[in-house]
């Protein structure tokens, strides 16, 4: 996980938050957080640098569709990553300045 670009981490946690995720849900969310259009030679390329890693496999949804789901090395990654994250985020509020 520590070679990820903080795209490709990104990508992770939406696949992992979806039901069924697929290239252009994926992009659809990634387009809503970045606040603009994440162009498929960004996404495409990052999704198969994901499956090269053994983060993410890739399945068929339909005839035209692309599945993407989290392998166990996948889960295991982002579990590895929020737990080293909660080391030194422990307290959202008070990073947001209230002070309570």
């Amino acid at each position: 996980m520590e070679d990820l670009t903080a795209f490709q981490r990104d990508i992770l946690y939406v696949a992992a938050g979806m039901d069924e995720p697929h290239g252009l849900g994926i992009k659809a969310e990634l387009d809503d957080y970045y606040e603009g259009d994440v162009n498929h030679g960004r996404l495409y390329p990052n999704l198969d640098d994901l499956i090269e890693k053994d983060l993410l496999e890739k399945g068929t949804h339909d005839q035209r569709t692309n599945s993407y789901t989290l392998t166990d090395e996948g889960h295991q990654s982002l579990q590895r990553r929020r737990e080293w994250e909660s080391r030194y985020v422990r307290d959202t509020e008070r990073l947001g300045g209230s002070s309570a």
